[in-house]
């Protein structure tokens, strides 16, 4: 069973539509019983990376994210369930006086704004990065395991991954800047980008997943 973690944060009725189209037994919830017994757990989320954490922390997961983590089995943050598992992120409220906002602090990183300005040949890229584009994948990564390198999948974000060990960094894509696309170390696993919204990559990466669940 995978255990999809609920804190009002958006995309979560794609990502268990997901799972559930691959025959895979989840539920979305926040019970800290259910979420431990789990054969996995997903974050997913969409929105602010501030507005997310007092939510996270509001329903204990903050708490709880860090001993399923510690226990060992396969943890999945999808999009800005990307973002809040790492140290801080540069999305901050106007007139706040902060640089960054703490995030989970699960691994070394912190989460940039796409500079403006950026430019494909004579063409200003637009933030947010949204649509589809390439991911290049590291070889050895156990998520992408059996996709080709330069496969398409579909983005949704104004803010990027600058992890601190980049032998974390499972996939990387470019829009503009190069920038971390996933993350993967040891039983934690992360996606900037949306599998559930990604056709048919997005689902293999969905099941290799599961399947990690079961080794």
């Amino acid at each position: 069973m995978i255990a999809i973690l609920d804190y009002d944060a958006g995309n979560t009725a794609s990502v268990v539509q997901a799972f559930r189209f691959l025959g895979e037994e989840c539920v979305l919830t926040r019970d800290e019983a259910v979420i431990l017994a789990a054969d996995g757990v997903v974050l997913p989320g969409v929105g602010a990376f501030a507005d997310a954490m007092e939510r996270i922390r509001e329903y204990g997961f903050d708490r709880m994210i860090p001993k399923i983590v510690g226990s060992g089995k396969p943890f999945l943050g999808i999009c800005l369930g990307l973002q809040l598992l790492f140290d801080a992120s540069e999305e901050v409220a106007q007139g706040s006086g902060m640089e960054t906002v703490p995030g989970l602090g699960i691994l070394p990183g912190t989460i940039r704004r796409f500079p403006s300005g950026m430019q494909a040949g004579e063409d200003l890229l637009k933030i947010p990065h949204m649509g589809w584009n390439q991911i290049q994948i590291r070889e050895d990564s156990r998520l992408f395991r059996g996709i080709p390198s330069g496969s398409f999948v579909y983005f949704v974000h104004s803010y990027y991954l600058d992890a601190v060990r980049k032998e974390d960094v499972a996939a990387t894509s470019d829009y503009g800047i190069v920038f971390d696309a996933a993350a993967e170390h040891e039983n934690v696993f992360a996606c900037q980008f949306h599998p559930e919204k990604s056709g048919e990559v997005g689902l293999k990466i969905l099941r290799n997943f599961v399947a990690l669940t079961k080794e």
